[in-house]
């Protein structure tokens, strides 16, 4: 008698990464060849929810065989979110059990891995899952050193927007506030500004103490103004982490209470335009100054997370699309996928999870990391060094309209 095939159910959540597609390729070959049947669902958890049956599609390996090399979902996605009650999460089970799926595979950043998390507990045993990390944010708690999928190819697109930028700006005497995805983490910002040597990169993590009021980041911002202008050149890009709304003062930013928050809790970063009221603010504050600058707030994301995979990722995305789908096939079960030293190594859900929240853990950048300081070595910021030479203090006082005190008193507050 023929044995019966399994049946594995593929899913997306959350927002689009470069990559996703070749996760779903491997995936779907090794788990045919391995004797399991796929199923795509479409749009994440967002039909299962109610336990909808219908948004699904059988994948062959004719069909998804040469989808690895294209940007976006095959299967599309959604942030809902199956956790906010136990009868989201009993839906589910319910339509993956009438679709006869036992193995679940989901692709995605924290949300969706702590939706995976909470769905293989409420299955008890009857349901294999197994998440594969993807965010260009870079912020899931894998390793040091070792990237979600999508965060090489978004860097490499955002690295190239910046360094035209870099360009323009030089060229037509403009400041660019150009304000990246990173909902905490400084990741992506740091890696875009890094890479294209913009004049400065401003992160989350480099701020201590929260909440931070708006006028520091301004000064701080002033302060790079000044010390790009005392060396002739009136011209400059800053990179900004988008995530810096999470900690500004809001009261700062004219209060959060109408600002949308999504399915899973967090504000809707894209109605927060963090780059324009600092544009203002700036312009504002220059002018009292007496300095007369042409600033331009610019928005980096959309253009980076449905980028056609780089390479790296499509080489990275195939590695962990094959192993999720052969653990599924060796019965592993609750665990996130990562290859650490050129080799598989499960995470288990257990290890994800952060006690103080109950949630998954989010990877911040290290600002205490070699790699975090070179960046800042190469940065136009004013620093301790600025502050105890005399001469060029004098000059930045100057430059600003200031007595040497007080530009000491305004500025020491943003080293």
């Amino acid at each position: 008698m023929m044995e019966q095939r399994t049946m594995v159910g593929i899913l997306v959540g959350g927002g689009p990464a470069p990559g996703i597609n070749s996760v779903i390729s491997a995936a779907t070959i090794r788990s045919i060849l391995g004797g399991s049947d796929v199923l795509g669902i479409i749009d994440g958890f967002k039909w299962l929810m109610d336990g909808g049956t219908g948004q699904v599609r059988p994948l062959s390996i004719e069909e998804v065989s040469r989808i690895h090399f294209r940007g976006g979902s095959y299967l599309g996605t959604s942030r809902a979110n199956p956790t906010r009650s136990a009868e989201s999460l009993d839906n589910v089970l319910f339509a993956l059990s009438s679709l006869g799926i036992t193995r679940v595979m989901t692709i995605g950043g924290d949300d969706t891995a702590f939706s995976a998390m909470q769905l293989e507990e409420r299955a008890s045993g009857r349901l294999q899952v197994v998440h594969v990390p993807k965010t260009i944010d870079n912020d899931l708690d894998l390793p040091y050193g070792i990237p979600t999928f999508g965060f090489q190819t978004a860097r490499h697109v955002g690295a190239e927007i910046v360094k035209n930028l870099m360009v323009d700006a030089r060229t037509t005497t403009h400041w660019y506030l150009v304000v990246t995805m990173g909902r905490k983490a400084g990741h992506l910002a740091l890696g875009v500004g890094k890479a294209a040597g913009a004049t400065l990169t401003i992160i989350p993590e480099e701020f201590r103490e929260r909440p931070v009021k708006l006028q520091r980041v301004v000064d701080l911002l002033i302060g790079a103004i000044i010390k790009r202008l005392e060396h002739g050149r009136a011209d400059g890009v800053a990179v900004l982490a988008e995530g810096l709304v999470e900690i500004l003062d809001p009261g700062d930013l004219g209060g959060l209470e109408h600002v949308e928050r999504d399915e899973h809790g967090h504000l809707r970063m894209n109605e927060v335009d963090v780059g324009e009221v600092l544009r203002r603010e700036l312009t504002k504050q220059l002018h009292q100054l007496g300095l007369s600058l042409s600033l331009v707030a610019k928005n980096v994301g959309y253009e980076l997370r449905c980028a056609d995979p780089i390479p790296y990722d499509i080489e990275y995305t195939r590695d962990l699309g094959y192993c999720a789908a052969q653990y599924l096939l060796d019965g592993g079960t609750s665990a996130m996928v990562s290859i650490q030293n050129g080799r598989f190594t499960p995470i288990p859900f257990k290890q994800m999870a952060d006690v103080s929240t109950g949630r998954t853990k989010v990877r911040m950048v290290d600002v205490e990391s070699e790699s975090y300081k070179i960046a800042r070595q190469y940065m136009i910021r004013l620093t301790e060094d600025d502050m105890k030479n005399p001469d060029a203090l004098s000059r930045y006082a100057a430059l600003a309209s200031l007595s040497v005190e007080a530009f000491r008193e305004r500025f020491s507050i943003v080293l």
